[in-house]
């Protein structure tokens, strides 16, 4: 009799002794995820990816924030958010630590590379702007403030001799925002980058006559001076309503950073799910059609994390 309740208090302690060590293995996680702004490409693409998270991580809770490509990399950087969304010219300079940024941003690493944005500059037809130096005393609408397009907006207006106190008006508001103020005849243009067709450029060519605004070889090797990160690239004719001519423009990447304070095991998750969901994605960013493994491990500059790298070793895309 004895024995049995030595047993039973054994058998009673050990199970107290791991209640705190099951709980830990199924502790909950939470996760801030900046994307981008309302109307663009990244936060629908952000909510998706949060919901593969959230059903393949099971306990772990994913916080989906509008954002902007400096802004979501100052956010990893100083603690704001765990994962975001980044333009890789820009990423590139802020782990360098150039201008604008101020300092190193040693906190930030690469996950994956994901897809190409392009650099956009809508106008109305009616406006009678054809060039960039046409912009001239118009209202402008180039993304909040620490949005990438924001800040190519105003390095292409510095090569054609412009900057922000040579427009009338400069409006930093969302991407729906801006097309609103097209519509209603309240802003002359647009200067997103993300994605073709970006989803509120395809709204607005279908209630207004626009002109998209190409960029001269000359003009973009300028720009290229400012960061050699950007590409050329061109925007099919027919992407939008009434454009039945290319438009030469810049481009870069998309891809995801996160914090260097996650754990390994994590990043190596969050790293496998994207690769085993590209197909799913795709249906959310068109441009994630054909993603592989090997564009997703691209080195654009940004150093990997270690659960990333682990997982492009072991799918042998990476030595």
């Amino acid at each position: 009799m004895k024995l049995n309740r030595l047993m039973c208090l054994g058998c009673g302690l050990f199970i107290l002794l791991m209640v705190p060590l099951i709980s830990f293995g199924q502790e909950k996680v939470d996760i801030k995820f900046m994307t981008g702004p309302m109307g663009g490409s990244w936060y629908p693409l952000g909510g998706a990816i949060a919901e593969l998270i959230q059903k393949e991580i099971p306990g772990t809770t994913v916080t989906v924030s509008p954002g902007g490509g400096m802004a979501n990399v100052v956010g990893v950087e100083g603690g704001k958010a765990d994962i975001g969304f980044g333009n890789s010219p820009t990423s590139v300079d802020a782990v360098y630590g150039k201008e604008p940024f101020k300092t190193k941003a040693n906190n930030v690493k690469q996950l994956a590379n994901l897809y190409p944005q392009y650099y956009q500059m809508f106008v109305l037809e009616e406006s009678g702007i054809k060039t960039v130096a046409d912009l001239k005393g118009k209202v402008i609408c180039p993304g909040p403030k620490g949005h990438t397009g924001e800040l190519v907006s105003q390095q292409i207006l510095q090569v054609y001799g412009l900057s922000y106190k040579d427009m009338s008006k400069v409006q930093h508001v969302s991407y729906t925002d801006s097309t609103s103020l097209m519509k209603d005849g309240h802003a002359h243009a647009w200067l997103p980058g993300t994605t073709i067709p970006a989803s509120q450029g395809l709204d607005l060519a279908t209630t207004k006559k626009i002109r998209l605004l190409s960029i001269p070889d000359d003009k973009i090797k300028e720009m290229q001076k400012f960061n050699v990160g950007y590409l050329k690239r061109i925007i099919p004719k027919g992407t939008y309503s009434g454009v039945d001519y290319d438009v030469a423009t810049i481009g870069y990447f998309t891809h995801m950073v996160v914090s260097a304070k996650l754990p390994d095991d994590l990043v190596y998750k969050l790293t496998k799910i994207l690769a085993g969901n590209v197909d799913r994605l795709a249906q959310v960013v068109k441009d994630m059609k054909g993603v592989t493994v090997e564009d997703l491990a691209l080195d654009i500059g940004v150093p990997f994390h270690p659960g990333a790298l682990k997982f492009y070793k072991e799918a042998m895309v990476i030595k």
